[in-house]
């Protein structure tokens, strides 16, 4: 890692440093977690990890801000990942969080799919700004409103 991005990291808050490590941890968790469980169990595992018991909850921003650097440095942190470790995230705050999936048929005949995670009716990862609107969103799963 060069020196620089090291000394940012060390100039950050305690509480941004905890919050930046905690994004890494569980977006890593939840990658690793995509790649040897099926969705609904990795989902149920994320999502059941204790609290952490000190410490003031961080906002939707700052989760959105955390999980934006540590997809930087996490292999293959697509959106599922994203959303996962952001639903986790949200949880753990106290906060109220819906997972998201959405599909869209290019006109090539494939189909894409794109998960998103909103909390207080904002999205808080996810957001593909003017491209988020042609996902159509499939039901709820089940859990995904807390």
């Amino acid at each position: 890692m060069p020196p620089e991005v090291v000394e940012r990291f060390l100039r950050l808050p305690s509480s941004e440093r905890a919050l930046l490590v905690r994004s890494v941890l569980w977006l890593g968790a939840a990658r690793l977690a995509l790649w040897v469980l099926p969705l609904k169990a990795a989902r149920r595992l994320l999502s059941r990890a204790p609290a952490p018991s000190a410490g003031a909850a961080p906002t939707p921003e700052r989760i959105a801000w955390g999980l934006a650097h540590a997809r930087r440095v996490v292999p293959g942190a697509t959106c599922l990942p994203q959303a996962l470790a952001a639903e986790a995230l949200l949880i753990r705050a106290g906060l109220p969080v819906k997972l998201r999936i959405g599909v869209v048929k290019t006109d090539m005949g494939r189909l894409e799919a794109h998960a998103w995670v909103e909390s207080g009716g904002r999205i808080v990862v996810g957001d593909l700004h003017e491209g988020h609107s042609r996902f159509t969103p499939l039901p709820p799963l089940p859990g995904a409103e807390v």
